[in-house]
């Protein structure tokens, strides 16, 4: 199961919780209320959720945080509503939308700063950002892909390193074998300045790195 089809399933599953909390609805005064302590464990596992997936400053977080507050019908009510708001904008795939477009403007800004670096002939450093864009880059492609980038060792799960998510591309295909030697070589070239093995290569070989690694994420969004 892909990451995208876990949060799909958890956001059902708390829509549901939501509808159970209503259930509990209980006396004849206004303002009416729900069962407290099923209440609470929706209002912390709803947040939770929120926050992880759509972060602090999303109006979606903003408003489960501020208006679902105490075990009211009402404030029940505005947390399931917003729930149910955040469903369909995972569904409906707006939240991968938003995700793509930070993700490409970080990309473009390290990519600069990668630029820059060559610019002033400062190798060692752009070697490093450059390969850090493309990991980040063969991450995204596995997740619009539906392939794992984690998986269980030793009973604890872990992230897969760049050249199995490099190989899963490969096998699926997302892209073909010259695509996969040339991720190969950028890999090992970035290991070799991330390991200070920086006699290894030169200015050359990391400027045709950067040129490669932006006209692969420029073809493959």
């Amino acid at each position: 199961m892909t990451t995208d089809d876990k949060i799909k399933d958890r956001v059902r599953e708390l829509v549901k919780f939501g509808e159970v909390v209503l259930s509990t609805k209980h006396g004849r005064d206004y303002p009416e209320f729900v069962n407290v302590d099923v209440f609470y464990e929706f209002k912390v596992s709803g947040l939770s959720f929120l926050k992880t997936v759509f972060k602090e400053s999303h109006p979606i977080f903003i408003e489960f945080l501020t208006r679902c507050k105490s075990p009211k019908v009402s404030d029940a009510g505005i947390g399931l509503a917003t729930l149910k708001a955040a469903r369909k904008e995972i569904e409906n795939g707006w939240l991968t939308t938003v995700n793509e477009l930070i993700s490409a403007e970080l990309f473009s800004d390290f990519l600069e700063m990668a630029d820059y670096l060559l610019i002033q002939k400062y190798k060692d450093p752009a070697a490093v950002i450059i390969g850090s864009v493309l990991e980040g880059h063969l991450r995204k492609l596995c997740h619009k892909n539906g392939i794992e980038t984690e998986l269980e060792k030793d009973g604890k799960t872990e992230f897969k390193k760049a050249d199995r998510l490099n190989s899963d591309l490969y096998t699926k295909p997302v892209y073909n074998k010259l695509d996969n030697k040339s991720i190969t070589t950028w890999l090992d070239l970035r290991n070799k300045a991330a390991h200070g093995q920086y006699g290894e290569y030169n200015l050359d070989q990391v400027t045709l790195m950067y040129q490669g690694v932006l006209e692969f994420i420029t073809r493959l969004r």
